[in-house]
């Protein structure tokens, strides 16, 4: 049978659900272009998997899709806000979507792209947008005992480490609101950070938090420092500059350390990618270098993850459909 008359072909297959992906799918199916949103986990599953009492750095109108009214209760909106958001706006338009359903390959077949899920089924169409993100893929710090089941590269809530020894790893925003919030609900914190201070692109109403903290001894930092092994209940750091080793304790250890994208995917469908994972693409466009594949939203920065966030990706959308568009 040919491709066109089976109903896993369409005119274009969108990989991912979160906000960037569902305004790919609003401008497809604006435009009359018949689509599927693929997505391995549940819908916006990154925002879903924040930190249960997240609240967004930004005002709700810059998380708006298609200018569908995000209205929320303070300025700034929470995660659970968000999700109910993002399913709202998936409901109000209909959207297309196989949720739960992971994407294993994607390949070209002439002018044809063959979606392989892990359902083993196949979807096929000319253009495919990856909009995957970089959530799902923690740098790792490459050291014995990342792997024991009390260390976790994701930070969900607070109220499991009260009273325990947890060790934070890293300096950006995710480590210090994780640290700050793990203090609060009486947990003894100590954060490792390899640079001789903690980011500069930390909320500005957060860094006087951090640093209060940290100035009055309530949250331990070591800087300039590295860490060399984890083990059950305690880890070993090492200072860069003096290259001492200390031994901390630690129950529980959070290495927040940044993400990157699905490197195997893209390189499996063939697009080229820098050493820093950003995928070769035109800025204009979001075309890659495989001629009808295009990526949109955060998956476009590679590990430069602080270029990219909700606020701009979703503006991916327009110019990916119009140029899809331009060729048919």
């Amino acid at each position: 049978m040919n491709a066109a008359m089976t109903t896993n072909h369409f005119d274009l297959v969108i990989i991912g659900a979160g906000p960037t992906g569902l305004a790919c799918g609003i401008e497809a199916q604006k435009a009359g272009l018949s689509y599927l949103i693929i997505e391995k986990g549940a819908l916006v599953e990154t925002v879903r998997r924040y930190p249960v009492n997240m609240t967004f750095f930004s005002t709700p109108e810059l998380l708006t899709l298609d200018d569908v009214p995000f209205t929320t209760t303070n300025v700034r909106p929470t995660r659970r806000e968000a999700l109910q958001y993002y399913r709202g706006v998936a409901e109000y338009y209909t959207l297309n979507l196989r949720l739960h359903t992971r994407v294993e390959r994607v390949t070209k077949q002439g002018a044809v792209f063959e979606v392989l899920t892990h359902k083993n089924e196949t979807v096929t169409a000319p253009r495919v947008v990856i909009a995957t993100g970089y959530f799902d893929f923690t740098n790792r710090l490459l050291v014995e005992g990342e792997d024991l089941p009390h260390v976790s590269h994701y930070y969900d809530e607070p109220y499991r480490y009260s009273m325990t020894d947890v060790v934070v790893i890293g300096g950006r925003n995710s480590a210090v609101e994780a640290a700050l919030e793990l203090w609060r609900h009486k947990a003894r914190v100590t954060m490792v950070h390899r640079g001789e201070t903690l980011s500069s692109v930390v909320k500005y109403w957060v860094k006087p938090d951090i640093e209060n903290r940290l100035k009055n001894g309530e949250i331990i930092a070591h800087l300039n420092s590295v860490v060399r092994e984890i083990r059950e209940g305690t880890m070993v750091i090492e200072n860069t500059r003096t290259h001492e080793c200390t031994t901390l304790a630690a129950d529980f250890v959070f290495p927040l350390i940044g993400y990157r994208p699905d490197e195997t995917l893209l390189r499996g469908a063939g697009v080229q990618l820098s050493d820093k994972l950003v995928p070769e693409h035109n800025p204009t466009t979001f075309e890659t270098n495989v001629e009808g594949l295009y990526i949109a939203g955060s998956v476009a920065c590679g590990c430069e993850t602080w270029a990219i966030f909700i606020e701009n990706g979703r503006m991916h959308a327009k110019p990916v459909i119009e140029h899809i568009l331009q060729h048919q």
